[in-house]
């Protein structure tokens, strides 16, 4: 089951979407790779947090269930004042210019999660900090989720919903801004390296409709050239509506779950609707980068 199927290609149950313990999920990639076959994804990519240190393990798990795979990584950028994600897939990720943007990007993340912290140890909640350490697989790319899984082990709240309602959004204590990549970097670094830039859940940014086109026209701008669709955050309003913009744009469709944790994700890895017919699916020109199982 798990080949690449010309005949299916809009219908393919493809997955380029998820997280593994390398950045803010619970499983490793290889966990990752068993959960995906067993769930009948059909292409595969991982795409950690501005990170690709889990690319080889995922890839040689995928390979031994015999699943195709695409690279894949997830870069937060700052835009109009908001943190944006751009999926990366295809691309090369032992070239410099990812290589070199992403730990850049990185570089920022302690400093952040020291100054979080601090932020609730002002409100009684101390050893935030060396509590959320204790779920981080790279402690590069501590998260505000990280500190939400804290938070709930330890009682303060019920869920990681609630965690980040309380202290971890704009305007509670534990909330500190980031300045991250531009959005023309990440796009460049993605495409010197050979790969395709994607907006990740278009629907979860809290844009103005001129904010968001400006967004869509500037990503394109600068080459991207795919959105997400079909993603766990999104809702059946939202599948139709960034459908209709992806064919406005003239955009390649994505499809992924944004699975993070078989306790906390809205959906299994696997597990979303195809994408509609009359879209055109990222994968369609991306079929000489999908590595394949020998």
């Amino acid at each position: 089951m798990n080949t690449l199927n010309p005949a299916l290609n809009a219908a393919l149950n493809a997955d380029l979407h998820c997280h593994s313990v390398v950045s803010d999920g619970t499983l490793t990639p290889e966990g990752l790779a068993a959960r995906a076959h067993a769930n009948g994804v059909q292409l595969w990519s991982l795409t950690d947090h501005d990170e690709v240190g889990g690319q080889a393990r995922a890839l040689a798990a995928a390979h031994a269930l015999g699943l195709p795979y695409l690279t894949g990584v997830e870069i937060s950028v700052t835009f109009a004042g908001a943190t944006v994600h751009i999926v990366g897939l295809g691309f090369d990720a032992s070239h410099g210019a990812i290589q070199e943007g992403l730990a850049a990007t990185r570089g920022g993340r302690e400093a952040r999660a020291r100054e979080m912290a601090a932020g609730l140890a002002a409100v009684g909640i101390e050893g935030a900090y060396e509590g959320a350490l204790r779920y981080v697989g790279n402690p590069d790319l501590i998260s505000r989720t990280h500190f939400a899984r804290h938070l709930v082990e330890t009682g303060v709240c019920s869920d990681t919903s609630e965690v980040f309602r309380r202290f971890l959004v704009e305007g509670r204590p534990g909330y500190v801004p980031h300045r991250w990549a531009s959005l023309g970097d990440a796009v460049r670094w993605i495409t010197e390296a050979g790969g395709t830039a994607v907006i990740a859940h278009p629907g979860r940014y809290k844009f103005t409709p001129n904010e968001e086109y400006a967004l869509f026209t500037e990503f394109i701008t600068h080459g991207g050239r795919g959105v997400e669709v079909i993603t766990g955050s999104h809702t059946t309003a939202d599948f139709a509506k960034y459908a209709d913009m992806a064919i406005e744009f003239d955009l390649l469709a994505s499809r992924g779950s944004d699975f993070h944790s078989p306790t906390e994700s809205h959906v299994d890895l696997g597990r979303l609707p195809p994408l509609p017919d009359r879209l055109r699916p990222v994968w369609e020109t991306l079929a000489d980068r999908v590595q394949r199982p020998t």
